[in-house]
């Protein structure tokens, strides 16, 4: 069932959404992109007749109550977003009242999921090296059941569409499916498009096909990049990577952030690009600085020679020009990770220079994915969200697709 062709008068739909947005010490959100997301799916249920219970999580309270991470702090935000009246529910496991009182076209926001740890289904405060684990997980997954249920209760249709924790088997992203039929089970809007847009990438690739992979650890990525290369044209790896692959060839590196004990690894990726011919792009020189500090003292070195008491924190002028050079003319890009500590304004340089490139390609016709926290804060730093073909909504759950994985969130769904 496509959410298009679902008919919502009359009925309740319960709808998993990804509110886990920014907020200040006052509560505040400071960045609503996740709110405006899930509104097509929203309005449409509500627009439809339908009433609409809307569950997420925020933030990670480990099966405990903390106020600070309360959706009651965005119901205003959520009705002001959403333009019907949104009621609230303290507590998701009896809800029944609130429920009851529900009335077509009107919203009920339920209290963080991740305040019960049946949600996540993870025993609590019991260690995994413990005797006693096994039982208490067994007990916990049974609990989780229950409550999975008790939401689904609530509802005649469940629709899912919070890529962001697609990736995790949690109460209210997969188990709850279990409890409707095929036909009143659905993807929203956002999922739909965030399959989608996975499914250009991997599976309708034009060439060339160009994937940037940055942040700090190779062994984070390691599954991805081993994917990519089966796949890809080009890979550029940037970021805090750099310096694993510069020291596995002897480089000095300083200070720089470094796996020191996967030197193997940096080795085998560069072998295994080579079998697959694929060309794989490297920086060789860095912005270093002498602090991790915006205010730090910095220069230029080789990427191999790095003194020590310095450490780099951006991509070199030479490695920015490689980089725009490899993403030129490409036709699929994936761009998952900066090329620095783009969060100081004076280490921005490399990532908006990937930024620029990638941005120009899409002007050229290509489709360009951005994925992940840190790629999607750069794209909108240097004001190219725009400029790009399409920026998903998932960290995690989308570099878990990429790596060929599938996601309990839309397997519970398709079936």
């Amino acid at each position: 069932m496509t959410i298009n062709e679902y008919k919502f008068a009359g009925k309740k739909a319960i709808v998993r959404v990804d509110f886990n947005v920014p907020l200040d010490e006052n509560g505040n959100i400071t960045d609503d992109t996740r709110i405006r997301g899930a509104l097509p799916t929203l309005k449409k249920i509500v627009a439809d007749g339908g009433a609409v219970i809307i569950m997420s999580h925020m933030g990670k309270p480990k099966g405990k109550v903390n106020s600070k991470l309360s959706l009651s702090q965005i119901r205003e935000a959520v009705e002001k977003a959403l333009g019907v009246p949104v009621a609230f529910a303290a507590d998701c496991a009896n809800a029944d009242a609130e429920v009851a009182a529900l009335k077509p076209g009107e919203a009920l926001l339920l209290e963080n999921l991740r305040f019960y740890p049946e949600e996540e289904g993870k025993p609590v405060g019991i260690d995994k090296e413990d005797p006693a684990y096994d039982a208490a997980k067994k007990e916990m997954k049974a609990k989780q059941k229950d409550f999975a249920k008790k939401l689904a209760s609530y509802a005649d249709c469940y629709v899912m569409d919070a890529f962001g924790t697609a990736h995790r088997k949690h109460a209210s992203t997969a188990v709850i499916a279990d409890y409707f039929d095929k036909n009143d089970k659905m993807l929203g809007y956002l999922m739909e498009k965030e399959v989608q847009a996975v499914d250009n990438v991997l599976s309708n690739i034009k060439r060339p096909f160009v994937a940037i992979m940055g942040g700090s650890k190779v062994s984070t990525k390691i599954g991805i990049i081993e994917n990519l290369l089966g796949k890809v044209d080009k890979l550029i790896l940037c970021g805090g990577m750099t310096y694993t692959f510069a020291k596995a060839h002897g480089g000095e590196v300083g200070n720089s952030i470094c796996e020191n004990d996967k030197l193997d690894i940096a080795l085998n990726v560069e072998k295994m690009a080579k079998e697959n011919g694929v060309e794989l792009v490297l920086g060789v020189d860095s912005v270093i600085a002498d602090a991790f500090s915006n205010d730090a003292n910095t220069k230029v070195a080789l990427s191999t020679e790095i003194p020590e008491g310095w450490e780099g924190l951006d991509a070199g002028p030479q490695s920015r020009e490689i980089f725009a050079n490899a993403i030129k003319g490409a036709k699929t890009i994936l761009w998952n990770g900066p090329a620095g500590v783009f969060e100081f304004d004076n280490f921005t340089a490399g990532s908006r220079a990937i930024g620029d490139a990638v941005a120009q390609a899409t002007a050229e016709g290509a489709f360009s994915l951005i994925g992940g926290g840190d790629s999607v804060a750069c794209v909108n730093k240097f004001g190219l969200a725009d400029k790009v073909s399409y920026i998903s909504t998932g960290g995690g759950a989308l570099l878990e697709a990429i790596e060929g994985k599938e996601l309990p969130g839309v397997a519970a769904i398709k079936g």
